[in-house]
């Protein structure tokens, strides 16, 4: 079995479980934070969207899809404390970039060789990230732990738990 087909179901059950907990969710909804300081969903799916972006890039130079300008300024760390609407997208924007990024990875990933997914990730990377296939896997991971913590907000909002 070859790495590709071990990365690909990851990145297919993250995606599924991201859209079920945002399936009932409204634009207001992306925008209640759990306790106070926490992140709110907006931004952390900016946050994602982003970061898919910039660290399959890295994997593979030039194979992910450019966002709307000003897009990962949004979605800064500086950002996050905002819980102004106007600074963040509507969440039909959101599943049309995460479909749009995720797309582009997983068409990378079929496209990529084993050799080319045992490339070494950019040295900044390697901490978390020892190759080119970690980072594109990397994706599944990171999403899910900040899909979890959007079952905290559900609970929140009175919206029953998905699993």
């Amino acid at each position: 079995m070859g790495t590709a087909t071990v990365i690909k179901p990851m990145l297919d059950v993250q995606m599924h479980v991201a859209k079920m907990y945002l399936e009932d969710l409204s634009d207001a909804d992306l925008l209640v934070r759990p306790v106070p300081g926490a992140n709110h969903i907006a931004w952390q799916l900016g946050h994602l969207i982003e970061s898919e972006r910039v660290l399959v890039d890295a994997a593979c130079p030039g194979s992910m899809p450019p966002l709307p300008q000003g897009f990962a300024e949004r979605h800064s760390t500086e950002k996050a404390q905002s819980d102004n609407p106007a600074d963040f997208l509507s969440k039909s924007e959101y599943l049309r970039l995460m479909d749009e990024q995720r797309s582009a990875t997983l068409a990378l990933l079929e496209r990529l060789s084993e050799a080319d997914l045992e490339k070494p990730a950019p040295e900044k990377y390697q901490m978390f990230a020892p190759n080119a296939g970690a980072l594109i896997g990397g994706q599944a991971t990171h999403w899910m732990m900040h899909a979890g913590q959007w079952a905290i907000v559900r609970r929140k909002l009175g919206k029953p738990p998905m699993f």
